[in-house]
């Protein structure tokens, strides 16, 4: 075939078994069908188009990934008054889903100087909306044993397997106790529904803007969090002042919206210590994603995260065993 992307499809099996569904779900017996997107699970998307309308197909393997939670979080989104994708239709045994296509670009594509402050209102918007939705007991809880988990990814996976160093005793008992620092810091904060992955990468440019996706993995935790992962992104990095600016509109709109918001010294830093602990953690996801499923490219963005983590951990005596570690380990 001479388009490339049928041929994948051809030569995929769960590619081809996700069109066939696709396709007789919808009732078409021909259409485009070509990759959307893929991230950095399991996952993989697939846009249906016909003409002039176009739709999404979720491929998760059930070995691999489970559906059910990205159905019911993204009922709780739609709910909420958020723009996300609609389940249109399900096969839980294959693990394909059919989507409302939210579009093609994402804030990551388009965002600049410039837009940055248009398009993150928006985003705090939205934002402010899925907070206040929030019930308690509904989505599964952000606790201690969580947090430390996504802790352990960093030793676990950056500095064993990537830097193959052994800490020592000392070492260890340095993270480990800013690591204890980092969740009781979280575990005090009010308690939200906690998108966890809430960045441009994950924000649509659509109408109603942003449409919000790769939410799968919501919990209820920290108020601070998703704040956290949306000005200080994985992909790209903005000047303090701006996110400063950006965190006090956030602060503002919160406060309005009946949001329990602590006193501004209070929420810059579990703002801050939330960061570190989000960072720590990314660290490690992005080594694991390297080394166990072949994504080496993640790396790239590491020293952007070890940067946050420095520019933080400087401000604060209490993580200041953590730059001496990073010191320790050659991590610049």
């Amino acid at each position: 075939m001479s388009d490339p992307h049928e041929f994948a499809a051809e030569t995929d099996p769960r590619a081809r078994a996700a069109r066939d569904w696709a396709f007789q779900t919808l009732g078409l017996h021909d259409a485009e069908f070509a990759p959307a997107s893929a991230d950095a699970s399991f996952r993989r998307y697939f846009r249906v188009r016909d003409g002039a309308h176009s739709w999404i197909v979720m491929d998760a393997p059930p070995e691999r990934e489970n559906c059910e939670p990205f159905i019911q979080i993204s009922g709780l989104l739609l709910d909420a008054g958020l723009h996300a994708p609609q389940v249109l239709a399900q096969d839980l045994e294959r693990g394909y889903l059919l989507l409302s296509d939210l579009g093609r670009q994402t804030f990551l594509h388009v965002i600049d100087a410039d837009n940055a402050d248009a398009l993150m209102s928006d985003a705090i918007d939205a934002l402010v909306r899925w907070q206040g939705a929030s019930r308690p007991g509904v989505l599964p809880p952000y606790d201690a044993a969580l947090l430390q988990r996504e802790l352990s990814l960093f030793p676990d996976w950056y500095v064993a397997r990537h830097l193959r160093t052994t800490l020592s005793d000392v070492q260890v008992a340095a993270l480990a106790g800013v690591g204890q620092r980092l969740v009781e810091s979280a575990l005090a904060q009010p308690r939200v529904y906690v998108h966890r992955d809430y960045m441009p990468r994950n924000l649509m440019i659509s109408d109603p803007n942003p449409g919000v996706i790769d939410f799968q993995d919501a919990v209820e935790g920290p108020l601070a969090y998703d704040v956290v992962c949306l000005f200080k992104d994985a992909f790209l990095s903005w000047p303090a002042a701006r996110v400063d600016a950006w965190r006090a509109q956030y602060v503002e709109r919160a406060r309005a919206a009946g949001l329990p918001v602590p006193d501004d010294a209070t929420f810059a830093r579990q703002f801050d210590w939330m960061g570190v602990q989000r960072h720590l953690k990314v660290i490690g996801i992005f080594a694991r994603i390297c080394y166990r499923d072949g994504k080496p490219h993640y790396l790239d963005d590491v020293p952007r995260f070890i940067g946050y983590v420095r520019e933080v951990a400087g401000r604060y005596p209490e993580l200041a065993p953590l730059l001496r570690l990073f010191d320790e380990l050659g991590m610049a």
